[in-house]
């Protein structure tokens, strides 16, 4: 039998724009992975789908069971395997190992140091534990990846100072509109980003915010939090005239603003600007918004190319983490790859084919 392999397919935004993430972007993650639990000869599999990037992790025995794994992806998604060819990222054994540890740690992340891929990518495992399909590997490699991520945060500065995409948004609002406490914000969605964007804007001083979600109990418990407002998310067309900063980064399918109504909202306020901030993949806002008069559209690329400016302080101590990384890397694989090579031969190990768990030793 040939040796078994563990190895990553995917595609992020480091070749993969907004516009051709939201269309890489699960619908379900469940479903995927019913489909993925029928490849023949993958013995363990999990996915990571976040806002930047879309990764299927597994361990199975030759190249053909990754590339069984990409075509059930773009099959699952209806995307042009030669597209994905194009922009996809395929790792291999201890490379595989390193770069699961560089994105727990947030090092490539698209806001490098950023806190929320850690959680992102807990998760997902805990997701595939509960499907039951990581075995002893994968369950080896992620424990891992969370220690290492734990210690490079802890003994380097690669999270100082305010790296996230909600803190990057209120500076480039604040560079706009200066003091903030005299700026109207409305919030849509009520998920992590969010709940902390909204957090990030009360802490830099806006005073005039309000929240609108699907779940209206959601939003009530976040602006109760914070001294907020609260408004119908059915009604949100009809308030965009009214805010002066709207924030966006629902989990919708598709566009929950549409450019007819920012359109209407603008000719109500023809003389003021009115600044969006889209931070959903699909995108919360129709792009032909950004061509109206007085109205600024940014997605999370054009956040990222902000935050990039920034990078350069952080430069020694991403070198550092990387370091560290490579060297923690290296000794999970001096411990996985003989066991690899051994359960190749001797049958597979992890799963079993009814999809019971082993725990990691070690």
């Amino acid at each position: 039998m040939s040796e078994l392999s563990l190895f990553v397919v995917g595609a992020s935004h480091h070749r993969a724009p907004v516009e051709v993430r939201e269309r890489l972007a699960l619908v379900s993650a469940e479903a995927l992975a019913a489909d993925l639990g029928a490849v023949g000869g993958l013995r363990e599999f999990a996915v990571l789908d976040t806002c930047n990037r879309v990764e299927i992790y597994g361990v199975g025995a030759g190249a053909e069971v990754a590339d069984a794994v990409q075509a059930a992806y773009c099959a699952r998604q209806g995307f042009d395997p030669a597209e994905f060819l194009r922009i996809r990222h395929r790792i291999a054994g201890r490379d595989a190992a390193l770069h699961l540890f560089e994105v727990a740690s947030g090092i490539d992340s698209q806001l490098v140091g950023e806190n929320e891929i850690f959680g992102q990518v807990k998760e997902a495992y805990a997701a595939a534990q509960a499907r039951g399909s990581t075995g002893a590997v994968l369950n080896k490699v992620f424990q891992k990846a969370f220690q290492a991520a734990k210690h490079v945060r802890t003994h380097t500065g690669i999270a100082a100072g305010r790296v996230s995409v909600a803190n990057v948004a209120v500076d480039l609002a604040a560079s706009i509109f200066g003091d903030l406490a005299g700026a109207r914000v409305l919030v849509l969605g009520t998920g992590e980003i969010g709940e902390g964007t909204a957090r990030a804007f009360v802490s830099r001083g806006a005073t005039d915010l309000a929240v609108a979600g699907r779940r209206s109990e959601r939003a009530a418990e976040i602006a109760g939090a914070l001294g907020a407002g609260t408004v119908e998310f059915e009604a949100r067309d009809r308030h965009l005239a009214d805010s002066d900063i709207v924030v966006c980064s629902t989990s919708a399918p598709g566009a929950v603003l549409a450019a007819s109504a920012v359109a209407a909202a603008m000719r109500r306020r023809p003389a003021r600007p009115l600044l969006l901030i889209d931070m959903a993949v699909p995108r919360d806002v129709e792009p032909a918004a950004a061509d109206l008069q007085n109205v600024f559209l940014y997605n999370l690329d054009d956040l990222a190319r902000i935050a990039e400016r920034n990078r350069s302080a952080r430069e020694a101590e991403i070198a550092r983490c990387r370091a560290m990384l490579a060297e923690r890397a290296d000794g999970l694989w001096r411990h996985l790859a003989p066991r690899l090579a051994a359960a190749g031969a001797a049958g597979a190990p992890g799963r079993s084919p009814g999809g019971a768990r082993q725990a990691a030793s070690g």
